[in-house]
């Protein structure tokens, strides 16, 4: 069931919708004005403002040292991963909770590899 508001703010629109406002055809004539422009001009625009801001970023990653920083911040990573595995599998059987190392590692191995190589191919077959 509709509200009382809800019934009255449709009729409001609907009926300013079906109102015309004159404007002795300023539409028109701004419309006739403008200048065109092609869809290969823009597409053109597009990519020439994409190759800059790749252009720019790469020069500020560069200037940065991110490379330097992105080694470093992978390096730390993959480490902080191996000790982690390393003290999991060295406690896992210590643990009241029997779990087999191996299907933590195997999961280890969907969620790293094949998840983001499906995520991947299915964005490359939308694009």
């Amino acid at each position: 069931m509709e509200d009382k508001n809800d019934i009255m703010l449709k009729l409001l629109f609907e009926q300013a919708a079906q109102q015309q406002i004159e404007d002795n055809g300023f539409t028109e004539r701004v419309m006739a004005n403008l200048p065109e422009r092609s869809g290969y001009s823009v597409r053109t625009l597009s990519r020439l403002w994409t190759m800059f801001c790749l252009i720019i970023g790469m020069l500020a990653f560069w200037l940065a040292s991110g490379y330097s920083a992105l080694e470093g911040f992978l390096s730390g990573a993959k480490q902080m991963l191996i000790t982690t595995i390393e003290v999991f599998l060295a406690t896992a059987p210590t643990t009241e909770i029997q779990i087999n190392p191996w299907v933590v590692v195997l999961l280890l191995v969907f969620v790293l590899i094949f998840l983001p190589y499906q995520t991947f191919r299915k964005l490359s077959a939308t694009l």
